[in-house]
């Protein structure tokens, strides 16, 4: 497995491998837990950006092209299935440019993108000016809520995550979408029910990014509503994958 990616369930005989990007200041560990809320069919692959955990000493991606390019070309072993992308706010961006990069051959291995909590490309904007420097961007963090702004209460883990947010805010501040080519797997568009930073509205943005079909969906909660309502969402995830979900236990 490359450096880029981690599977905490490995799941060698899987159908699909839904493979996840995270948010800024984010990692793979976000996505700890979720193969066992989805069925043993989905094997649930994470991207581990530079620059943090366990690739702490490895240098961020100077802008979103370079760490497009990156993953790209260290994810072809992983199509080696029909794949499906995930990504959530910042995760989502990536997730697309990715799909759009993809070398033709790998192209129709990808089965569904989905779009958590994130604007569509053409409207994605640079951060504001009060939301400048570093305390700005806690500011900023601290608005969208979730367990990562928690920890940022506390001042080892803010210096320890500071320079991950510098670097990931810069990606989003100088990202610009270059018109292309749609996609041409369907895209599932998700939104929190009270997430001012994507409401239901600008998710229905994402339909003209492909040919084949854009669901969107409220789920309950604000930006981060993937950890108040994880079942909900791996309900929906398994259902936009076309397999049931696992019984409740």
């Amino acid at each position: 497995m490359s450096a880029w990616f981690r599977t905490f369930t490995p799941r060698p005989s899987a159908a699909v491998r839904l493979i996840c990007f995270p948010h800024a200041g984010g990692a793979a560990s976000s996505y700890r837990g979720w193969a066992e809320l989805l069925p043993p069919s989905v094997e649930v692959t994470a991207v581990q950006y530079p620059g943090r955990q366990d690739r702490i000493m490895t240098d961020p991606a100077p802008d979103m092209d370079a760490l497009v390019r990156s993953v790209t070309a260290a994810i072809e072993p992983l199509v080696d299935r029909p794949v499906a992308f995930f990504g959530h706010s910042m995760g989502a961006t990536v997730a697309f440019e990715v799909a759009r990069a993809l070398p033709r051959e790998l192209r129709p291995a990808l089965v569904r993108l989905i779009a958590s909590a994130r604007k569509p490309p053409h409207a994605c904007e640079p951060l504001a000016p009060e939301f400048r420097g570093d305390e700005g961007v806690l500011r900023y963090v601290a608005g969208l809520g979730g367990a990562g702004a928690a920890l940022l209460a506390h001042e080892e883990l803010r210096e320890i995550a500071l320079p991950v947010l510098r670097g990931d805010f810069h990606l989003i501040d100088t990202y610009t979408y270059r018109p292309g080519a749609p996609l041409t797997c369907p895209v599932t568009a998700v939104a929190g029910s009270f997430d001012t930073s994507c409401t239901r509205t600008q998710a229905e943005g994402w339909a003209r990014y492909t040919t084949a079909g854009c669901e969107v969906r409220v789920l309950p909660g604000g930006h981060f509503y993937l950890e108040t309502a994880a079942k909900e969402l791996m309900a929906l995830v398994a259902e936009q994958l076309d397999f049931p979900v696992p019984a409740a236990r």
